[in-house]
């Protein structure tokens, strides 16, 4: 305390001298009409530009706040696409499909969930994602997950209640059935286990017209993945004169250094579809081992 007033004494004059300069700049703005103007002026700038600055940094601790916001409000959207719907042949059902969305007897055939992304790697060989959303949200394996931007990422392949671990696309086990744009033709996209920002397509017939730049979705033909989401886009192809078919190396369309908002998509027909495929092949094995 004592240093405190030993300060104060030391430095009266230029308190003094300070209280002083601001007891008559106050008079001067007080009772001066131009210079009351002008300094308005100056205060109206001032608390301007601070509010411009408090405002950008409270801005910048609400991000993560409005991607949440903002990746379910995109969310939302996406299951309202038309692509995620499909007709019964009411010629050979009787009864209304529990999925019906409208007195059309369109029904949903894909629900989009949102997640974030708490794990993320892209330096091995076999890469995978963690995701906030688990069985207690409805999450199961073998559902596609694609970006905030709509770019395919991966599928889930393991979850615990809270949490799925997703197989990236940078697996060097990981296929996906996709297809070119432009002419439909259906290859498998896979990873080669070298560069993050590129995926191999393969099994592409020589008769396809391919140009660099060209796009390359997810197929019509696969169990997991809505078709028409965008894998990424053709950077070289080369023929491949063992197979007779094209080679295609493609720039993925997801940014995977920089993953943060997905959405994770079923398959309401899943399980029926793959029912149906292995009972379908146990049938044709039967066949061949019993022939009338």
């Amino acid at each position: 305390m004592r240093n405190i007033f030993l300060f104060i004494r030391r430095y009266s004059n230029f308190f003094i001298f300070l209280f002083l300069q601001v007891l008559s700049l106050w008079f001067l703005f007080t009772y001066n009409r131009t210079h009351r103007a002008t300094g308005l002026g100056i205060a109206n700038e001032f608390t301007g530009w601070v509010n411009s600055k408090y405002n950008k940094i409270e801005d910048y601790f609400k991000l993560n706040k409005e991607n949440q916001r903002l990746n379910r409000f995109n969310d939302s959207l996406l299951n309202l696409l038309p692509g995620n719907f499909s007709s019964r042949d009411t010629s050979v059902l009787s009864t209304i499909d529990s999925l019906v969305f409208d007195t059309t007897g369109r029904y949903r055939r894909y629900i989009f969930r949102p997640a974030k992304v708490v794990y993320n790697t892209v330096s091995g060989v076999k890469n995978y994602i963690q995701v906030n959303r688990g069985s207690a949200q409805g999450i199961k394996d073998n559902m596609a997950v694609i970006s905030s931007d709509g770019y395919v990422v991966g599928l889930v392949v393991n979850v615990s209640a809270n949490f799925s671990q997703v197989m990236s696309l940078l697996h060097v086990q990981s296929i996906v059935s996709a297809s070119l744009k432009k002419t439909g033709d259906i290859g498998d996209i896979q990873w080669d286990g070298k560069d993050p920002r590129y995926l191999i397509m393969k099994k592409v017939p020589k008769t396809a017209d391919l140009k660099k730049g060209d796009t390359i979705l997810t197929s019509p033909v696969s169990f997991n993945y809505p078709p028409g989401y965008m894998i990424g886009t053709v950077a070289d192809f080369k023929l491949d004169n063992t197979t007779g078919m094209y080679s295609l190396k493609v720039k993925t369309a997801a940014n995977f250094y920089d993953l943060q908002q997905v959405h994770v998509i079923e398959n309401t027909e899943y399980n029926e579809q793959t029912k149906l495929n292995t009972e379908t092949k146990k049938k044709i094995e039967q066949l061949k081992n019993n022939p009338r």
